[in-house]
């Protein structure tokens, strides 16, 4: 996603994971994360995540007044014939998102039609568990490939990163990491989502367990990115798709 969003919380800068992009990460093999979406406005933006044929789950902080789903994608550059697009009929933010820590940084899409389930569009399973320390995940995006400039990627990047430790997160973030998060990357930083990533799937274990949410500079050392913990929405989700 190419809009920075810088959010000063206790006198420190913060930046939204919408502008990154999987740094250290390498090209994902085509097609082979199906349930991907890249949120469009003109220009990608941000990611997601296709949980059913009709429902999209991001990130509270990608919420824009018009939004179009493209799912199936990999080279977002070019039209590859695995494609759909298919705009948002309602963005639906959590009740309880807060948009000066992004605690709750969670928001339901739904579609204005289903979507095709094929080889190249797939749903991703809700979580029923939550993530463990040292589980091994896949995060993924479109988002920047730089630790110190902008460069972003035509096609699908991946990274493959461990879930953190909540108490190391803790003190990594102190005041800002909430039971509502989950840290996933490398403490001795040189790999992280980053922006334009923002809203995109971490997934473990076949499970999609975080929502790229947002961290400080992209893999910095000592700070791993944040994702809303998906685990703790579940009842949310579920009601939320049902009552619409």
């Amino acid at each position: 996603m190419k809009a920075l969003v810088f959010l000063t919380l206790l006198g420190a800068a913060i930046v939204a994971a919408e502008d990154e992009k999987v740094v250290g990460g390498y090209e994902c093999p085509k097609n082979s994360v199906p349930y991907q979406v890249s949120l469009n406005a003109g220009y990608h933006f941000c990611g997601g995540s296709l949980i059913s044929s009709q429902w999209v789950l991001s990130a509270a902080h990608c919420h824009m007044s018009r939004i179009q789903v493209r799912l199936g994608e990999h080279n977002i550059a070019v039209n590859e014939g695995t494609e759909q697009w298919i705009d948002a009929a309602k963005m639906i933010k959590h009740p309880y998102y807060n948009s000066y820590n992004l605690d709750n940084d969670i928001m339901l899409i739904k579609l204005s039609r289903p979507a095709t389930l094929n080889n190249y569009v797939q749903t991703i399973s809700l979580p029923s568990r939550c993530p463990q320390a040292d589980e091994n995940c896949m995060v993924s995006g479109w988002g920047n490939t730089s630790a110190s400039s902008s460069n972003y990627p035509d096609r699908l990047q991946c990274l493959r990163q461990p879930i953190i430790d909540d108490r190391i997160c803790r003190n990594a973030y102190p005041h800002l990491f909430t039971d509502n998060m989950v840290c996933s990357g490398f403490m001795h930083g040189g790999a992280s989502s980053c922006q334009g990533d923002s809203g995109g799937p971490l997934v473990c274990s076949g499970m999609l367990q975080g929502v790229v949410s947002w961290g400080y500079d992209c893999a910095m050392q000592g700070h791993p990115s944040v994702y809303a913990r998906v685990c703790r929405y579940n009842s949310w989700i579920s009601s939320t798709m049902s009552n619409n």
